[in-house]
């Protein structure tokens, strides 16, 4: 299903079966509720005060972790496993909920279930498979993957597009579309595993494919 050449593994299941058209069609709109679960989940915390300077609330609880990782690699040499849990599932969720926007399947998105969407990447032995002072420079290195997939998430929009036309007269995904929207998204976890959850030295390829 996947292939390991590159640790950053993602694919997500073609839906070879008539897909749901009904919810296809407001799919903008039946995304609503898991968005704002994710919303809150991934969000910054923050809080603000009230006249009375009393704090009032706190909202989130913070998303994919960066500056912890980056500084215990740095001086420890070391990725606590469960922030590397966290941000896995973290991304996984976000996956879900993104392959689920993207048409590519009509089961609603669960928070803690595969589904049809596979994310995966090994747990690192910083001292032995990472270099410690990399993730200092990991966010400018991978600049040159920023500019493209900034015109291939736009593409990817496009193709969505085209695809809920099609969905909604045929009741299928083309496979070629479906595919390069799945390249896309597949891109775009390799450099958020290289760049900012820093589970790799290893530098992100300029392919859709696995």
């Amino acid at each position: 299903m996947m292939d390991a050449s590159y640790p950053v593994q993602f694919s997500v299941d073609y839906p070879d079966r008539p897909l749901n058209r009904l919810t296809t069609l407001f799919r903008i709109f039946t995304v609503i509720p898991i968005a704002i679960v994710l919303g809150m989940v991934s969000a910054s915390t923050y809080q603000w005060s009230s006249r009375t300077n009393m704090n009032v609330i706190i909202a989130g609880v913070g998303g994919l972790l960066f500056v912890g990782p980056l500084l215990m690699i740095l001086f420890r040499q070391k990725y606590p496993r469960w922030w590397f849990d966290w941000n896995r599932e973290l991304l996984r969720f976000s996956n879900r909920v993104t392959a689920y926007l993207a048409l590519m399947d009509d089961h609603y998105p669960s928070t803690d279930e595969e589904q049809s969407v596979h994310l995966d990447f090994p747990y690192p032995d910083v001292p032995r498979e990472l270099n410690r002072w990399l993730p200092l420079v990991k966010w400018f290195l991978a600049i040159p993957h920023y500019v493209v997939l900034f015109f291939l998430e736009i593409g990817a929009v496009v193709v969505v597009i085209i695809a809920w036309f099609a969905i909604l007269f045929t009741g299928h995904y083309p496979r070629g579309l479906f595919d390069f929207v799945e390249g896309v998204i597949r891109w775009h976890n390799r450099v958020i595993g290289y760049a900012l959850l820093l589970v790799t030295d290893r530098y992100p390829p300029f392919r859709l494919s696995p």
